[in-house]
């Protein structure tokens, strides 16, 4: 196999030397050369749950060993990585990879904001000769508001529904805990959480100089007006979700880049949908790659193929959507 980058389980970065580094995936094949696994954050589609040894950031190891049962990686690190705070989520990493024979480095940004939001300082790229870039929002329809904007609307929103119970949902790990902050900035004095939500908030409290003053919600709390409930995104059409909006007649809200789009709120059945993305936006995109200005652009996830082709036809960069289980370079 070329040295170069693949996509396979995860994102192969192969030296010269034929060294492999795979980020936010395992190794596939035989080889005789040392693999080493990168993870970029501890999101479940991210996690490796067969590496006993990961390079990544402490608290992304941490995170890990909560939210994988069976696998409680070890921190390691690697003379040719180093991992740059990605803007993401508490504890993200891009990827840098410096070849030792040919210099060339590799800049795997796993998923990023450039924005500065609430307790999380953007990403801040550096140059490099290859940019594997995640494309989520890689369509230009994906304009966010600014985060600051979004966070007024937010505490707005809350403002003029303080006589009403609220069900805010958003993921475990990220935005939840973003929606414990804008909480924490309004009116309301009781806010509730889910187990799992408190299991990662000590987690990253014990790593940040953050705390969140939630309390665990149980079937024993009776909601009241005024008191919100925050929720992982993936628990909207749960029965028992359904039976406590009904008992309290809660507003309820749910918070991603997806909301962008008109059909999100029928789609997550909510009340009300707010912008609130833990990703760059079509603007950051370009401004990402600008910035690091590389020889060479690999998309991956998401709008792949647009985002590849705009790049190319308005900006001028060499750039490939980077397509599962090629062989060589010129499978593309």
């Amino acid at each position: 196999m070329a040295p170069g980058v693949y996509l396979r389980d995860g994102v192969e970065i192969e030296f010269a030397s034929g060294e492999r580094i795979v980020c936010d995936g395992v190794p596939k094949g035989s080889s005789k050369q040392e693999v080493t696994t990168a993870v970029s954050h501890a999101h479940g589609d991210h996690l490796v749950d067969t590496a006993g040894e990961i390079v990544a950031s402490e608290l992304t190891v941490a995170l890990a060993s909560v939210r994988q049962s069976e696998c409680k990686p070890e921190k390691i690190t690697h003379p040719a990585v180093d991992l740059i705070p990605a803007g993401h989520i508490a504890g993200s990493r891009a990827v840098l990879l410096t070849d030792p024979e040919t210099d060339c480095r590799y800049l795997y940004t796993g998923d990023c904001r450039l924005s500065d939001r609430l307790y999380l300082d953007g990403f801040d790229p550096v140059d490099a000769d290859v940019l594997i870039l995640e494309t989520t929002y890689g369509d230009p329809k994906y304009r966010f508001p600014s985060p600051e904007k979004t966070h007024d609307r937010i505490r707005e929103w809350l403002a003029q529904t303080m006589d009403d119970v609220v069900i805010l949902f958003g993921y475990a790990l990220g935005r939840a805990q973003k929606l414990q902050v804008l909480l924490e900035s309004t009116a309301r004095s009781r806010v509730f959480i889910t187990d799992a939500i408190a299991e990662l908030n000590a987690v990253i409290e014990s790593h940040h100089e953050i705390s969140f003053d939630a309390r665990r919600y149980t079937t024993d709390v009776t909601l009241q007006p005024g008191d919100a409930v925050v929720l992982p995104m993936q628990t909207t059409r749960l029965g028992w979700i359904e039976s406590l909006i009904e008992a309290t007649d809660a507003m309820t809200a749910g918070f991603s880049g997806w909301a962008i789009d008109d059909s999100f709120i029928y789609q997550r059945g909510v009340d009300k949908g707010f912008v609130l993305s833990d990703h760059c936006d079509y603007d950051e995109l370009i401004e990402l790659v600008t910035t690091v200005d590389p020889e060479r652009v690999y998309t991956q996830h998401g709008f792949t193929e647009t985002f590849a082709t705009r790049l190319t036809r308005e900006h001028g960069y060499d750039t490939q959507a980077l397509k599962s289980n090629q062989s060589t370079l010129g499978d593309f």
